[in-house]
């Protein structure tokens, strides 16, 4: 047991005394005089260092001038209270994008969404249709893009690319931003820049039109007699050299590719041919939204000696969105949206899809519903006012004190509102407005259905359906009513109801997903427990 040493002196073996651990030098000094009996031979270099780190510093031993590790990261003993406190140690709590976020936040004015000029200038720059001027998030893929045009124009050489994606993943306005940049580049260059035929397969009232466009874009069409087709046509000039052939190279942009799709695959297979003919001027660039169109074909296209490059657009992750929005929301001198909003609806669009329109439609639906909060907030203030109670200028006062508020920026309800609405079921509404007992019978149906069993009798249903309302002291309709709610669900396509030569033997199956049943009636206690039950 260690001994607790007086504040005089103490004796210890070999008849030493302990230093006083008040007063030595006018300074505090605790350390154990055990270390200082070792003799000189064995005191080496190293057992110095170690009772040097094991010794505290004068002044420093206080308990009230050491601080708690938890205060900082980089804090040591040896450093002072406030060595690293400040915006080093918020910044280090904090990744790049939520950094960003918050102190732009901070820098910016807000904005006044009265103001219809600001308000307007804002909805018109988060609108999909409009093209941002630097496209951020996506430089790998156009740089794989823009080198795929550039070494075809270089060679004059042929040949076809293939861009997949999911939808909303910029993969057309990429290739807009790589068209404009490939023909600046080439004149630059000295190269022949290619001309570009750009068109939507979507519009084509027959696949086989597409050849007929590329006739009349190298204005060949008046050539073509009566008994050749554009295909035809194309395939004879490209496999010869001919006096009259095209020079300048032509890039064809081929939007919703899979809109070719025929049974046969035909009209699919002879555009990518085009290219690989001798003297093809065609560099082909295909864009589509299934990942999986790229499978399907290209197997065919590898084994005609004509398969493309494939270039993949993958869903825009939550720190990308943000990015992208405050990309388009950097031009404005006032702060728009709460950091925590923009990032809520990021976190929502990534996992769900990380498609960008729908971020971009969810930003203009919150700021309708700020539009909407700040119309009830001056009504509220109108209506007083008519009876006497708010003088015009106090209403005028109140106004203009809301305009500085944090209240004009859109919060995180505003967009958690507008992301109900984008994801929200339509079903989901359908069971949400339906009669109490038809909500009944869905949630017996959900219990009864749990498991393997996918249908059920109306007699068992009823069965089910009674025991809920027992439960409940909920008086219930009988198995003929019971009946006809079912056929007014089938009719609105929830329950499938089958025919039977007794009522109680017709089977009930679910038309709808279970999950969505659940969903609709969480938000109510009963339901909730009831469907919580096994």
């Amino acid at each position: 047991m260690p001994t607790i040493v007086d504040r005089r002196s103490t004796r210890v073996s070999g008849g030493s005394k302990v230093a006083d651990p008040i007063a030595i030098n006018g300074e505090i000094d605790s350390t154990p005089q055990k270390r200082k009996l070792r003799s000189s031979s064995s005191f080496t270099t190293e057992d110095s260092r170690v009772t040097s780190d094991l010794t505290p510093s004068p002044l420093k031993s206080s308990p009230s001038k050491w601080k708690s590790p938890r205060r900082c990261v980089n804090d040591s003993p040896k450093s002072t209270p406030n060595a690293n406190r400040g915006a080093k140690a918020v910044n280090l709590s904090k990744s790049p994008v939520k950094r960003r976020l918050s102190e732009s936040f901070l820098e910016k004015p807000m904005w006044n969404p009265r103001d219809m000029v600001q308000l307007n200038g804002v909805k018109e720059a988060l609108h999909v249709s409009r093209a941002p001027s630097n496209l951020v998030c996506r430089e790998v893929e156009n740089n794989r893009i823009l080198e795929f045009c550039k070494q075809a124009v270089e060679q004059e050489k042929a040949g076809s690319l293939y861009i997949c994606g999911c939808p909303g993943t910029g993969k057309s306005l990429s290739m807009e931003k790589v068209n404009k940049v490939l023909v600046n580049w080439a004149e630059e260059s000295g190269f022949q820049a290619p001309d570009t035929l750009s068109l939507n397969c979507s519009s084509l009232s027959n696949t086989s039109d597409i050849f007929g466009k590329i006739l009349d874009k190298i204005k060949l069409r008046r050539k073509i007699n009566g008994c050749t087709s554009p295909l035809q046509y194309l395939q004879k000039m490209f496999s010869e050299k001919q006096q009259s052939a095209v020079t300048k190279m032509l890039l064809i942009v081929a939007d919703e590719l899979d809109y070719l799709i025929t049974k046969d695959r035909a009209v699919l297979h002879e555009l990518f041919m085009l290219t690989t003919l001798p003297f093809s001027r065609f560099i082909l660039i295909g864009i589509a939204n299934a990942i999986d169109l790229a499978d399907k074909f290209l197997p065919k296209l590898q084994s005609l000696n004509c398969k493309p490059a494939v270039v993949t657009f993958r869903a825009y992750s939550k720190d990308q969105i943000i990015s992208i929005l405050q990309q388009r929301l950097k031009a404005f001198p006032y702060t728009i949206f709460q950091p925590q909003a923009l990032e809520l609806c990021a976190r929502k669009v990534a996992s769900a899809s990380g498609d960008m329109r729908k971020a971009l439609w969810i930003c203009r639906s919150a700021i309708e519903m700020l539009e909407s909060d700040i119309r009830d907030s001056i009504n509220s203030l109108d209506l007083p006012s008519l009876h006497g109670g708010v003088s015009d200028q106090q209403r005028d006062c109140a106004c203009d004190k809301s305009l500085v508020h944090e209240s004009n920026v859109v919060r995180v309800d505003h967009v958690a509102i507008a992301l109900s609405k984008a994801y929200r079921s339509p079903v989901v509404d359908t069971i949400q407005s339906l009669p109490q007992h038809q909500q009944i019978i869905l949630c017996s149906a959900v219990k009864l259905f749990r498991g393997k069993k996918k249908d059920a009798t109306i007699g068992e249903l009823n069965i089910s359906y009674l025991d809920i309302c027992k439960s409940t002291s909920i008086p219930p309709a009988g198995i003929m009513e019971l009946s006809n709610m079912c056929r007014v669900l089938g009719d609105q396509g929830i329950l499938k109801l089958g025919k039977a030569r007794e009522e109680k033997l017709s089977r009930v199956t679910l038309k709808v997903d279970e999950a969505d049943i659940t969903f609709a009636l969480q938000g109510i206690r009963f339901f909730r427990n009831c469907l919580q039950q096994s």
